[in-house]
């Protein structure tokens, strides 16, 4: 888990134009030319709700905007330990919120309220780590929470997925400590009544042993077939994939990824257009956000499109939302400012497909 998270403000004007040089100018920050400055004041996550405003919470609160993500409501009360971090920051990846196809709205979260993590450096083992995962949804747009649960228990770190399928069911996916050898292993949680109770898959272990080992960082997104693809960090040099083909209440095919990255994670969104979207970074560190995209459900993805580069820094932890059909919002973390970006899913669909592999 990233241990450096800086202030989420928005990037002025003139700033924007200087990130936007070449790169061999020595710029700062370099930005792709398809991509578009998002003048949105949050890196999110953020939801749509029924009339077109977007909701997000944060350490004040649930707050919404409708005048895409530039201006925010006051923030309202949700419950504790929601939108956390360690003092002084908000992490990325701590929480999201699904509004469910019948409006209710549910949220799970990381709860900082208890964290703890001490690992032996010696024995290369957890000591006493907790970071709970929990839940918590709304009947009535945002006024009033209920059944606020546990739903994971002991360590588990950020993660990058949480969707509901064409079933109904509600499935994210999660990443757990296990001690003896200490290592990430990835898993499921998922409900069929709308966040009221909730069940966990089987644990996907891809072995390892170190407190940055093992199947850490998910993300997932459903396929055009019903199936479910989870794409995993490791230190590996590679993201590794898992498939269910009962819509998260198991994983049985875990392999390799083609797609080689660092040791940090990627978000994966399928797109109104059938596509698959991956925004990640580049294999050598996390200088570079790039964006791939399959036609295929996952068979086979274009060359990347690098869409920003941090010369001095990091660009990573990445959100991606469709706002609207083809286009995509991008934010992304840590110094020396946020990334926030608009992006044309034809054009940088185009422009990857004349990338050379």
């Amino acid at each position: 888990m990233r241990r450096e998270l800086c202030a989420m403000v928005a990037m002025p004007t003139l700033a924007w134009a200087a990130f936007c040089s070449a790169a061999d100018k020595e710029e700062p920050r370099w930005v792709h030319s398809l991509c578009q400055a998002l003048k949105a004041t949050s890196n999110g996550p953020f939801v749509e709700l029924a009339d077109g405003g977007l909701l997000t919470i944060d350490k004040t609160g649930m707050r919404t905007s409708k005048d895409d993500a530039v201006t925010w409501s006051e923030g309202t009360t949700v419950c504790p330990g929601i939108a956390g971090g360690p003092p002084g920051r908000q992490e990325p990846g701590a929480f999201y919120v699904v509004r469910a196809r019948n409006g209710t709205l549910v949220a799970i979260y990381l709860d900082f309220t208890t964290y703890k993590f001490r690992w032996d450096d010696r024995t290369n083992e957890p000591i006493d780590c907790c970071l709970e995962i929990w839940a918590i949804r709304s009947l009535d747009g945002g006024k009033t929470w209920t059944d606020r649960q546990r739903i994971l228990e002991g360590y588990n770190p950020n993660f990058f997925g949480f969707i509901q399928t064409k079933s109904g069911r509600l499935i994210a996916a999660v990443p757990h400590l296990v001690p003896s050898p200490g290592r990430y292993v990835a898993c499921s949680l998922f409900s069929d009544d709308d966040g009221k109770t909730w069940k966990r898959s089987n644990l996907i272990d891809l072995g390892g042993h170190g407190h940055h080992s093992g199947a850490m960082e998910p993300s997932v997104a459903e396929l055009g077939d019903g199936r479910l693809m989870m794409l995993i960090r490791t230190h590996w040099g590679r993201f590794w994939e898992a498939y269910s083909d009962d819509d998260g209440l198991s994983w049985r095919t875990v392999l390799p990824c083609q797609i080689e990255s660092t040791s940090a994670p990627g978000y994966l969104l399928k797109l109104a257009s059938g596509r698959l979207a991956l925004v990640c970074n580049d294999k050598t560190g996390r200088k570079d956000l790039l964006l791939y995209f399959s036609e295929d459900d996952g068979k086979n993805w274009t060359p990347a499109v690098v869409i920003a580069r941090q010369k001095d820094g990091q660009i990573s932890y990445p959100f991606m939302m469709e706002r609207r059909p083809g286009e995509l919002w991008i934010t992304a973390g840590f110094a020396p400012t946020p990334l926030r970006l608009k992006v044309d899913e034809s054009l940088l669909l185009a422009e990857a497909k004349k990338t050379p592999r």
